[in-house]
């Protein structure tokens, strides 16, 4: 069984069981949280497909950590102007483990 999830303007394949890194959410570590807008769930023969969302679905997550990315460094020059910027940027996110899949809409 896996579903397809959106969070944040990402989409997120997951299963029961497995854990990924989303973009900072705002709850506590080991707290468990519902994301609601599941795209697409598959378990065997049958399908649901959300037209844009599967009504009544969810993904049930705990929160395992908090953290952030590796640093990405944005140059701008322009030649012969002595124009020169470097800038760093450290993205935030959150490790999640997935629970369970909850609803599957219709078929």
């Amino acid at each position: 069984m896996f579903s397809i999830i959106e969070h944040a303007g990402f989409q997120f394949k997951v299963s029961p069981g497995e854990t990924i890194k989303v973009p900072r959410i705002d709850a506590e570590k080991g707290s468990e949280i519902s994301l609601g807008r599941v795209l697409f769930t598959a378990d065997g023969e049958a399908v649901s497909i959300g037209t844009p969302c599967i009504e009544n679905a969810t993904v049930t997550a705990r929160v395992i950590d908090h953290g952030k990315g590796e640093k990405i460094l944005i140059v701008k020059k322009k030649r012969r102007k002595d124009y020169q910027r470097k800038n760093g940027h450290r993205q935030q996110y959150t490790t999640l483990e997935i629970l369970s899949i909850n609803g599957s809409g219709k078929e």
